[in-house]
């Protein structure tokens, strides 16, 4: 899809890059992150491709099913809670709660919630133009 506008690609992943390789959190966090986007935008190719890159972050096939389900699924830390219901509060509002920021700033460092912002709004952009771009899933992942 990229590849069809090279000056955008190139912008896109400089961006991407950081938050794939240079992020300030952990690549179990920045996995959950993505793959709930992906969930709760439908996002078939997205998610199929963070799934694989969830067993690499040490994240179980249980929890991906649980990130599906969203922040209500038993079995999350007060922690992995609050960044799963940040997804979703920044898809539906554009702003982390009060509530789950404080959860979230008890543990992370001012850096780490940038980063999971820009990851959400990331993997956000990029549902938006799987979607609307009907990329279709590589052969290795259908």
């Amino acid at each position: 899809m990229l590849a069809l506008h090279p000056a955008l690609a190139r912008a896109f992943n400089t961006f991407n890059g950081h938050v794939l390789f240079a992020t300030t959190l952990s690549a179990r966090q920045r996995e959950l992150l993505i793959l709930r986007v992906a969930a709760v935008r439908q996002a078939a190719y997205e998610w199929r491709q963070h799934v694989v890159l969830a067993d690499d972050a040490g994240i179980t096939p249980d929890e991906v099913a649980r990130i599906a389900e969203g922040a209500a699924a038993t079995g999350w830390s007060l922690f992995e809670r609050a960044l799963i219901s940040a997804v979703d509060e920044l898809l539906s509002d554009a702003k982390v709660t009060d509530e789950t920021w404080e959860v979230l700033a008890a543990v992370l460092e001012v850096e780490q919630l940038m980063d999971v912002v820009f990851t959400v709004g990331a993997y956000d952009l990029l549902a938006m133009a799987f979607r609307s771009f009907d990329v279709p899933l590589d052969d290795d992942l259908k």
